[in-house]
């Protein structure tokens, strides 16, 4: 039998979208030649610790369906966030078109309580001149 875990939000648990940069220097697939790098902050200002166990993303391309990125940990780690503290990083999509981004965060308690923080929803806008 699975065990199935239920998710919550936490008050204080808050991800931003700190910057976002059209990258032509990346690395990109020839079908998604367009790389955007971003860069998030998870924040926790809840009144435990928790650990980023995974992430999720959709990213609805206009021309080109839908891609969905989801894995353990970010960036290859799965940072311990104590209250107070935060984990900024950095990664990118390649996208064929412009697209609409929206994903998340599931995070854990040391009691094995499981949350999840939404990224705002985000806008890649292939500039002109690349198009």
């Amino acid at each position: 039998m699975t065990r199935v875990r239920s998710i919550s939000s936490l008050a204080g648990l808050q991800v931003s979208v700190d910057e976002l940069l059209y990258m032509p220097g990346l690395q990109a697939p020839p079908e998604r030649r367009h790389p955007f790098a971003y860069y998030i902050t998870i924040e926790n200002q809840s009144d435990r610790p928790v650990t980023v166990l995974g992430r999720k993303w959709i990213v609805q391309q206009e021309e080109g369906g839908t891609l969905v990125v989801e894995g353990l940990g970010v960036v290859g780690k799965t940072p311990r966030l104590l209250p107070g503290e935060n984990f900024s990083y950095n990664s990118y999509h390649a996208v064929c078109a412009n697209a609409e981004v929206s994903g998340g965060f599931l995070l854990e308690d040391d009691h094995g309580r499981t949350f999840a923080a939404r990224v705002p929803d985000y806008h890649l806008e292939v500039p002109f001149w690349a198009a």
